[in-house]
């Protein structure tokens, strides 16, 4: 079955598909609410993605356990391959390779590595300044195959595009070989910043972080937290339809599947949709590009 064996490396996958297909699920923020994710897992696993990534946990300490066991749910109930995302920059290097430790127990064997979020109310442990720290370190423990992050219209931190691609470029060196990139609307943006990192000799397969937009709320947060700009198309769908929860919905829907045809007819590596643990637009878009991915 897919997703099942000794060494599934997700870098793999684009070497025998030409475009890949994956998911981003979260695990939900009150354990109450935990039996919600293996609901949309349930229904996301007739889509056959060829990967979930499970976002950080939401209790924010090494002892959490959630992505770690949503994950090994992913491969070891649903048969396809897990990628656990983990943070660094509120740990240290012992508390990550407890971690690290729980994964590999648990048979999970792909992990993105990604900095995290700098909470100003919680000081940085300062022992990884940056994910490409982690990628290194997670590589000199082994028994992981590592992912990254990237930002086509960089970071939100970043000084300039160059400062972030040769960052990027860092990351690489020093591991990642696959990246998923951050949301965006506007697909101009996703090619410069491919071929920007293809002349610097980043030649990881590059999948585009596709975010269906289903409320003016999820936008504006989403905005807030990493700066993606909005086109004028996409500005004046909201404003058309911000009244209306299931105009806006299927709208966002349409936008999000304009911008996957257009990427998967410019070659694009892969598409990683983001869910928000919503299995019913994740069927939708699915459904409307399953001809376009298998061709």
């Amino acid at each position: 079955m897919k997703g099942i064996g000794i060494n599934m490396q997700i870098a793999s996958l684009f070497k025998e598909k030409k475009t890949v297909l994956s998911f981003e699920v979260f695990p939900p923020k009150k354990t109450s609410s935990v039996d919600t994710i293996y609901s949309t897992l349930d229904d996301l696993k007739d889509l056959k993605p060829d990967f979930i990534s499970v976002t950080y946990g939401a209790g924010g300490n090494a002892g959490d356990t959630a992505t770690c066991d949503i994950a090994s749910a992913i491969k070891q109930k649903y048969h396809i391959e897990p990628l656990a995302h983990l943070t660094c920059v509120n740990y240290t290097k012992p508390e990550i390779l407890q971690i690290l430790d729980h994964l590999e127990q648990n048979g999970i064997e792909n992990v993105l590595a990604l900095r995290g979020d700098i909470n100003p109310e919680v000081p940085p442990k300062n022992q990884f300044r940056y994910a490409s720290e982690l990628v290194s370190f997670i590589k000199e423990r082994g028994g992981f195959h590592v992912s990254g992050a990237c930002y086509p219209e960089g970071h939100i931190s970043s000084e300039s595009m160059i400062d972030d691609i040769l960052n990027l470029k860092k990351k690489v060196d020093a591991g990642a070989e696959h990246l998923i990139s951050q949301l965006f609307f506007d697909n101009s943006f996703f090619y410069s910043f491919q071929e920007k990192a293809r002349l610097v000799g980043i030649n990881v397969p590059i999948e585009a972080g596709i975010m269906p937009v289903v409320n003016k709320a999820q936008i504006e947060r989403m905005v807030t937290l990493c700066g993606a700009s909005l086109p004028s198309k996409f500005t004046k769908m909201i404003q058309r339809f911000e009244n209306s929860p299931e105009a806006l919905r299927d709208a966002g829907i349409a936008y999000a599947v304009d911008q996957i045809v257009d990427l998967i007819s410019q070659g694009v590596d892969g598409i990683h949709l983001y869910t928000m643990n919503n299995s019913y637009i994740a069927k939708k878009i699915s459904e409307s590009i399953l001809g376009l991915i298998q061709a």
